[in-house]
């Protein structure tokens, strides 16, 4: 495929461009990026122009529009093997591609459980036949996600595991998170920790407080969150090891890796999600289940600290921690829902809100979503330097988007923003080369 992105605003903090550029594509990566005002384009005849007037060229108009790189999403769930029902690996990559994402992280919470090889060379293979954009897998830290006994960490990295989590479940065993964080210095990749301690949580269904009494809802406090960040901060500190919190929800929580960094510990790194800065535990007062997630959606107090977490450097990356169930299983009583949500379609909407809120900059957006996430887990991404995998996705600012669940690629509707009108939208994605369009 070659292809030719013109007049676009590219950004990308690698290279310390945000210009009106031209992009040339071939061969599934990126030949050329030339800016469009600079002195050396007005001396002489710009080849991405030349290219466009040759045969083959697939030329794309991204005026007024931005030109990112690929986003990469740490946290998804694809559900196969084993929950085909909830999403494939072929519909959950064409919920990515839609969402501007050109690479995934998928967690290892499948049947059977990513903790071996062959289950991971498994993913891969389904993603080359049936996959729309990048997959990457993630390990489990224990076998069968137990937490009795470390998963072969070497034959799942060397199968392609990018990373290891035992997510949907905490390692409450502190001596077997040492020696996972030892392993990951070890292998030099990371260890995805599910913060919450299981007895203080104690099978709650939402945040505890007010509104929890108020609903008969039995609630998950604040603290079964952050005392398992705590721990393990702790135990990267004393082992070297690569720590990365997942789906950071509570100002406490913020506050804890804040004072983390300042110490100086360098391999701690952590991501919150959309709906953590996007709306409140208030979202479940009439009992809808689209709004259920683990960890529970907190207070406006605990938005506001997650937003300024993501301004000021302390939570890294942005993750949608896309989790699809089938409709019947949200529709029914509360209690018994699982929780999550699609997040993979809505993603860019309700991240630009930071943009127009001046949370974030675009750059800064950027960052949180392509050069952190490929820093994390080192898949080489998040630019668009010549000799780069052709990996963009092009966002129109200027067209609004009314969010319907039934117009989903994934096969899961779970979405609590049904509705809502998002700033902007992805228009063209580009993954190695290939061109995906969404009108």
């Amino acid at each position: 495929m070659k292809a030719l992105v013109q007049n676009g605003r590219l950004i990308d903090p690698l290279q310390g461009i945000d210009e009106i550029c031209d992009i040339h594509i071939e061969g599934g990566r990126i030949q050329e990026v030339r800016k469009r005002g600079g002195a050396e384009a007005r001396k002489k005849k710009n080849p991405a122009v030349r290219a466009a007037r040759l045969p083959g060229y697939q030329v794309i108009d991204a005026t007024g529009m931005y030109v990112v790189p690929g986003l990469i999403d740490l946290h998804v769930h694809l559900r196969e093997p084993g929950f085909e029902h909830k999403e494939t690996i072929k519909t959950g990559t064409g919920a990515a591609a839609r969402g501007g994402f050109t690479s995934v992280c998928c967690m290892p919470n499948t049947r059977p459980v990513n903790d071996n090889a062959s289950v991971t060379e498994f993913i891969l293979s389904k993603a080359r036949v049936e996959g729309s954009c990048s997959v990457l897998p993630i390990g489990a830290i224990t076998k069968g996600q137990k937490g009795e006994e470390l998963a072969e960490f070497s034959l799942m990295r060397e199968a392609g595991c990018v990373a290891f989590s035992d997510d949907g479940r905490p390692v409450m065993d502190s001596l077997l998170m040492r020696r996972a964080l030892e392993y990951s210095r070890v292998h030099d990749l990371p260890v995805i920790s599910h913060c919450e301690d299981l007895a203080l949580a104690a099978s709650g269904v939402m945040n505890e407080g007010l509104l929890s009494v108020t609903l008969g809802l039995r609630g998950t406090p604040a603290q079964a969150e952050e005392i398992m960040v705590a721990r393990d901060i702790s135990l990267a500190e004393l082992t070297g090891g690569r720590l990365h919190i997942a789906h950071v929800s509570t100002a406490g929580s913020v506050e804890i890796i804040r004072a983390a960094k300042r110490r100086g510990i360098a391999d701690v790194t952590a991501e919150t999600c959309p709906h953590y800065f996007s709306i409140t535990e208030e979202a479940v007062r009439e009992y809808d289940a689209n709004a259920k997630v683990n960890p529970p959606l907190r207070r406006q107090s605990d938005v506001e600290a997650i937003r300024e977490g993501l301004r000021d450097g302390v939570i890294d990356a942005i993750a949608t921690d896309h989790a699809p169930h089938h409709r019947d299983e949200k529709e029914g009583e509360f209690d018994l829902a699982p929780s999550g949500i699609s997040g993979l379609e809505t993603a860019v909407g309700l991240a630009m809100r930071l943009v127009a809120d001046g949370v974030l900059s675009m750059t800064m957006l950027v960052e949180k979503m392509a050069v952190n996430p490929a820093r994390i887990v080192g898949n080489g991404g998040g630019t668009l330097k010549p000799g780069a995998d052709a990996d963009l996705v092009i966002i129109d600012p200027r067209r609004e988007y009314r969010v319907d669940a039934g117009d989903f690629a994934s096969k899961g509707r779970n979405t609590p923003f049904g509705g809502w009108l998002l700033p902007a939208v992805p228009v063209v994605t580009i993954w190695k080369g290939k061109v995906y369009t969404w009108e």
